[in-house]
């Protein structure tokens, strides 16, 4: 099925008690190119999400926002040193058992006085420690919710897709009407050329002593060069190619523009080599449905 490269998909859920949102999004661009908002903290995830978006999608400028919040259980815990307080503890006691005057220093450290408040204060009695993450049970949790924003995603892409396809064959069918009429067109120019080449020749020439057999041999070969029968078969060639690539299930952004380039090239010929006033009008209606096609397959993946 035919994508654009313009989509757009976002999923959100709560997995294993934290809160994740994949976002994704896109726009045109001739190669893969992937780019990311990932929580410094989870940057591991980076290259995961980029693979995995890489086997469903081939082409376009890709943006990934992700958002992971612990909303039951914290990212850190907080640890008591033991050791430290130990040591305050025995202090203390080295002080009341010294018989040094407590009085004097009991508003600061009252005897046995070791109420939360006051523990509080020791320095460096708590440290605060980030938990250790299961890289792989976050990945899994992530993976999850990127996939259904992957889904949302590609239907957009799909769905693009095919109002694309849609338009490009109606400009198609346009622009093989307009060949059929340069076809039908065509026979009478190259007579009307040929009529025309011939008395010119004959009035230069009228004078001279030459094979009037001739004259017409040399007309007729040289109007052969102006027929257009070639390019037109060539150009309705180009076109039922690109309806067969937009039916079939292949990436057919990059073949169906080197083909609207061939079609382009024939166009050009038939107006270089055309005589009829007719033909030429037709020529340039022609350049102007192949740029429109082109512009929209800019957009397919």
């Amino acid at each position: 099925m035919i994508r654009s490269m313009t989509g757009y998909g976002k999923s959100q859920d709560i997995i294993d008690g934290r809160e994740i949102s994949v976002e994704i999004r896109s726009v045109n661009h001739r190669y893969y190119e992937f780019n990311s908002r990932i929580p410094r903290a989870y940057g591991y995830l980076e290259e995961k999400i980029k693979t995995l978006l890489h086997k469903n999608i081939s082409r376009g400028k890709i943006e990934v926002s992700v958002m992971i919040n612990n909303i039951e259980n914290s990212d850190y815990s907080v640890q008591l040193n033991k050791q430290i307080l130990s040591e305050y503890i025995n202090a203390l006691s080295e002080v009341s058992v010294n018989g040094i005057d407590t009085e004097k220093i009991g508003r600061f450290y009252p005897e046995n006085d070791l109420s939360l408040s006051n523990i509080m204060r020791i320095p460096e009695i708590f440290t605060v420690v980030k938990k250790q993450d299961d890289e792989e049970k976050i990945w899994n949790a992530v993976k999850t919710v990127t996939e259904k924003s992957l889904e949302k995603f590609i239907y957009m892409r799909e769905t693009e897709g095919e109002s694309l396809k849609n338009d490009i064959i109606q400009r198609l069918n346009h622009i093989l009407d307009m060949v059929n009429i340069i076809e039908t067109l065509e026979p009478e120019s190259v007579k009307m050329y040929r009529e025309r080449l011939y008395n010119k020749l004959l009035e230069v020439l009228e004078s001279s002593d030459i094979n009037e057999q001739r004259i017409i041999t040399e007309t007729a070969l040289f109007c052969d060069k102006v027929a257009v029968n070639e390019e037109t078969v060539r150009l309705k060639s180009h076109i039922n190619q690109i309806i067969s690539l937009l039916d079939s299930e292949d990436i057919v952004g990059k073949k169906t523009d080197f083909i609207i380039q061939e079609m382009n090239r024939e166009v050009n010929t038939i107006g270089s080599k055309s005589q009829s006033i007719d033909i030429t009008r037709i020529v340039v209606d022609l350049k102007s449905e192949i740029e429109k096609i082109r512009e929209q397959i800019q957009n397919i993946e």
